[in-house]
């Protein structure tokens, strides 16, 4: 899969149209589906759509200072949607479901201030703000959903417009509570930012599970990336994934936005909803970082304390997203060395569902004008994806038998018989004779990346010595093999 989008997409309203374009180079690059960012109005034309304003607005209502979103209109969406659909590539949709943004109008309730640190500490008596919590949709109205939000339908705010002062404000009442469900950093984790939905209460409850359906169907979704699932009840996801599988009929690709570096959380959330979900592998992430930033790191403890390696079938490995990029708050380096390095690990091997990042394949705008970050890996990242396309089948075998040099082979299958020979080092050059099969005895592999020129010929034993430049990789295949010519062409030019 590819996320779509990077976090510093240029604000022109064009980016369903670029994404329409760009669908036939895609799919012949190996992407199966595309992650797209939040489509729902945000609370500004130039949101992201994380700061989310209203769930059934796709960009066809003139609410938040246009009709449509940073990304373009929906009329444009559907045509996008319908055009993947049409070539075989499936849309999942950025769910953003914690909270609401924008309000319409401040409304006023009681609450008590709380200790951002430890949320279940409260650090005043009950009194009243004035929050903006009241959302009307006057651009919408009643289409698609009649439902209006009030105080009552969130569980907390961060500003009292009566005072102009910031804080964390539990709202009370009648059955508000923090969600029971949810990560316990800072004591309870319900509350991340702006007003925060209460799932707890029914009408909140219906209505984000009809809209789901109502999105699924609209666009002709194949799956959903839910946003911050650990800031929101574990059970109201667990209900909503069912009532739409009810609903639908159909089978569905759900992944969360689960950041945790410790893997038993990820296992732990895994187990609770009954493995019916998958998770991004956090931890791996960090150990790209981790050997990509450290001289001479061991090479084969990569995939240690990882979710790809306990729990292969529901993890979805990446290299980098929208949140640990350069200039964003979770930004976690992995070197630019090292990159290919990664993609060929999660690529060309067996475990996990890999996610490229759209900033890999076309470049990064950056956090700051004028910074522009060219394509990754000298361009190279859309190879590796049709490596794994093309060659990427059957029995792996590893050799993870030194500390900087590592390597594996995927034997091939029956009906895509060519196999690949993989081998990297994080140090100096290296070579690893590592075994493809005896029927491809006599046979010539050559590097697919174009890094080494060098020709291992496949002996009588079905033996090979493959070898790759320092800091580098090398990725081999029979230098006749099917779909050899089709390397290196990928336009990288998408804006």
């Amino acid at each position: 899969m590819l996320q779509g989008f990077e976090w510093y997409i240029p604000d022109d309203h064009k980016h369903w149209a670029r994404l329409k374009a760009a669908l036939p180079k895609l799919k012949a690059a190996g992407i199966d589906n595309i992650w797209i960012p939040p489509a729902c109005k945000a609370s500004s034309p130039s949101g992201n759509g994380y700061d989310i304003y209203d769930l059934y607005d796709l960009g066809e209502f003139d609410q938040k200072g246009g009709v449509g979103t940073k990304w373009g209109n929906k009329k444009e969406l559907v045509e996008l949607c319908n055009e993947a659909n049409k070539i075989g590539v499936g849309i999942y949709f950025d769910a953003v479901l914690n909270h609401k943004a924008g309000a319409d109008k401040t409304e006023r309730c009681k609450v008590v201030k709380v200790d951002p640190e430890n949320r279940n500490q409260k650090v005043s008596d009950v009194f009243e703000i004035d929050g903006w919590l009241g959302f009307d949709f006057p651009g919408r109205g009643t289409k698609y959903s009649s439902q209006k939000y009030h105080w009552y339908h969130f569980s907390a705010t961060d500003y009292d417009d009566a005072s102009k002062e910031t804080g964390l404000y539990q709202i009370q009442g009648d059955g508000k509570h923090w969600a029971s469900d949810v990560d316990t950093e800072h004591g309870n984790y319900d509350y991340l930012m702006f007003a925060d939905l209460d799932f707890n209460h029914p009408e909140v409850a219906e209505d984000v599970k009809n809209w789901g359906v109502h999105v699924a169907k609209e666009l002709k979704l194949k799956g959903i990336r839910f946003d911050a699932i650990k800031h929101y009840s574990e059970a109201f996801l667990s209900d909503f994934i069912s009532h739409l599988d009810e609903q639908t009929g159909q089978g569905w690709f759900f992944v969360g936005e689960f950041w945790h570096m410790s893997l038993q959380a990820l296992i732990d959330y895994l187990a609770k909803m009954d493995h019916k979900f998958n998770l991004f592998d956090a931890p791996l992430v960090e150990n790209f970082h981790r050997i990509s930033t450290s001289s001479g790191a061991d090479m084969r403890t990569v995939f240690d304390d990882t979710l790809v390696k306990a729990e292969p079938y529901n993890a979805v490995t990446l290299v980098m997203n929208h949140d640990t990029q350069p200039s964003q708050a979770l930004q976690l380096e992995v070197a630019d060395w090292f990159v290919p390095l990664a993609y060929a690990l999660i690529l060309l091997r067996e475990g996990g569902y890999p996610c490229l990042f759209f900033g890999d394949l076309y470049g990064l705008r950056g956090g700051v004008p004028n910074d522009w970050r060219e394509p990754t890996a000298q361009g190279k990242v859309p190879d590796l994806s049709l490596a794994r396309k093309l060659f990427a089948y059957g029995e792996q075998n590893d050799y993870f038998d030194h500390p900087n040099v590592i390597g594996w082979v995927r034997r091939g299958t029956w009906d895509h018989p060519d196999g690949v020979a993989v081998v990297m080092s994080n140090t100096e050059p290296g070579e690893k004779r590592m075994f493809v099969g005896e029927l491809h005895a006599g046979e010539v592999w050559t590097d697919v990346l174009g890094w080494n020129d060098r020709e291992v010929k496949v002996g009588d034993d079905g033996f090979g010595m493959f070898s790759c430049g320092g800091c580098s990789v090398g990725v081999y295949v029979k230098r006749e093999a099917k779909g050899r010519d089709m390397f290196g062409k990928f336009d990288a030019k998408i804006y």
